[in-house]
């Protein structure tokens, strides 16, 4: 392999970890996980994080590279031969980066919001603004009724919104909360019906193999109680 073995430190309920995962499979590479316990950090993770401390944090040989859109540019430049993820064209390779943003600073905060609300009042505030992102991305054509983001072929974007999709239908079945008839699409290795979520109905996801197995709702749900995320 290419600069040494490949090694990820990781939570298993965080999307961010989730989008590595995902990214190393498509590109068909191996790895050895590590699991992290956020509440209480190894020594390993605060020497190869020094800075933010957190998860993931990809090590290849002896260099550690953390925040999960720079681990997927680093695997997409260092394997390009190997599933490509970026679209060539500049100027929508950095389309992909802006909505890639969107998913980490709009699109994720307020799902976590959902979870962590103190009171109804917060809670239904927060799920307007999921709502609202949603529509966004709708009406900016990242959301039609189709197998990908914007496009007809799996790629970076897939990923990163993919897996905040991924995240949604436990946000939905912990929280139990209705998020409208916006829903996202099917892309990497998930399939959606067209109904709303409905408090008590089945989830609207179907989980996919290509993904690392989903955990159970009832943990998933303890560990944003936790704030493990952070």
């Amino acid at each position: 392999m290419d600069g040494g073995e490949l090694k990820l430190y990781g939570a298993w309920a965080s999307p961010y970890v989730q989008r590595v995962r995902l990214a190393l499979k498509l590109k068909a590479l191996d790895y050895e996980y590590v699991e992290e316990n956020l509440a209480n950090k190894s020594a390993a993770l605060l020497h190869l994080n020094p800075v933010h401390r957190k998860v993931p944090i990809l090590l290849h040989g002896d260099r550690p590279i953390a925040e999960s859109a720079v681990i997927l540019e680093y695997i997409d430049e260092t394997w390009p031969r190997r599933f490509p993820l970026m679209p060539a064209d500049p100027r929508e390779r950095a389309a992909v980066r802006f909505w890639c943003h969107f998913g980490s600073d709009k699109m994720f905060p307020s799902l976590t919001a959902v979870i962590h609300s103190a009171d109804e009042v917060q809670r239904a505030a927060a799920v307007g603004e999921v709502r609202e992102n949603l529509k966004l991305l709708e009406d900016e054509g990242l959301l039609p009724r189709r197998r990908f983001f914007g496009c007809e072929k799996l790629g970076f974007l897939d990923i990163v919104l993919g897996v905040d999709a991924h995240f949604l239908r436990g946000v939905t079945e912990v929280a139990e909360v209705d998020l409208g008839e916006t829903s996202p699409p099917s892309p990497a290795g998930y399939e959606v019906r067209s109904s709303p979520v409905r408090p008590g109905s089945a989830s609207p996801f179907r989980y996919d193999s290509r993904l690392p197995p989903r955990p159970p709702p009832k943990d998933f749900g303890t560990s944003l109680g936790r704030r493990r995320l952070l």
